[in-house]
């Protein structure tokens, strides 16, 4: 069993998603579009599809965007698997019919987000708390595509989570990051317009030991979903 995950720059890749994968013994494929013609992978040929996160917008005219969203759309009619991260979120958003724009703000750090009366109940969040402190890096929001569920919030940004049926996540918020992570997007130089507007450093570390233990049971759950799927 094999996953296929899509990276929009080569820095968003798996992360925290990798060891709950690999603890299964779920293998991996990165389908890395952005480089340029490729042989294009068959997503059927996988358990599930995973897009990551990105500095580019989804409503960006860009050819291996508009592949991937139609990907999405065809794998949410067949019940197949798919988990987006923050840029994947807004491409799943878009694929299924919804608006992604500007946020009021930037969410650039570690901000709390609210799980919804449907969220705590929700099979990936069944171990978390109601409130829990996670990773934010993004400046673009998106309205809840048509039939879509709400599981999670922050104050400011109300569309932080969301599932479509029983197989499709959204995440607007980055669970996978390390601490390793956080501090090599800081030094990016497609991040550093962000880090300049900063009112203070990001600390890798701030919240980091929770965002692990959260990690390991909302990626876990997803992997146990791939599993259930086969």
């Amino acid at each position: 069993m094999k996953i296929l995950a899509f990276r929009h720059v080569p820095f968003e890749h798996l992360g925290r998603i990798q060891p709950a994968l690999e603890a299964r013994g779920i293998g991996t494929e990165y389908a890395d579009l952005y480089c340029g013609p490729a042989r294009l992978p068959d997503p059927e040929d996988f358990a599930g599809l995973v897009f990551m996160g990105g500095p580019m917008s989804a409503n960006d005219s860009l050819p291996y965007l508009r592949q991937e969203m139609d990907w999405i759309a065809a794998a949410a009619e067949r019940g197949q698997p798919v988990l987006g991260i923050c840029l994947g979120a807004q491409l799943i958003a878009k694929a299924m019919g919804a608006r992604v724009y500007r946020n009021a703000v930037k969410e650039i750090g570690w901000f709390a987000i609210d799980l919804t009366p449907e969220g705590a109940r929700d099979p990936l969040f069944a171990a978390g708390g109601a409130r829990e402190t996670v990773f934010h890096w993004h400046g673009e929001t998106f309205d809840l595509p048509p039939g879509a569920t709400l599981l999670a919030s922050s104050e400011a940004c109300r569309n932080q989570a969301f599932r479509v049926g029983q197989h499709v996540y959204g995440l607007q918020f980055h669970l996978e990051v390390t601490p390793e992570m956080i501090a090599d997007w800081c030094m990016q130089d497609a991040n550093c317009g962000d880090v300049r507007e900063l009112a203070h450093p990001i600390d890798p570390q701030a919240n980091a030991a929770n965002l692990d233990l959260l990690s390991r049971s909302v990626f876990g759950n997803w992997c146990d979903l791939l599993v259930r799927s086969q």
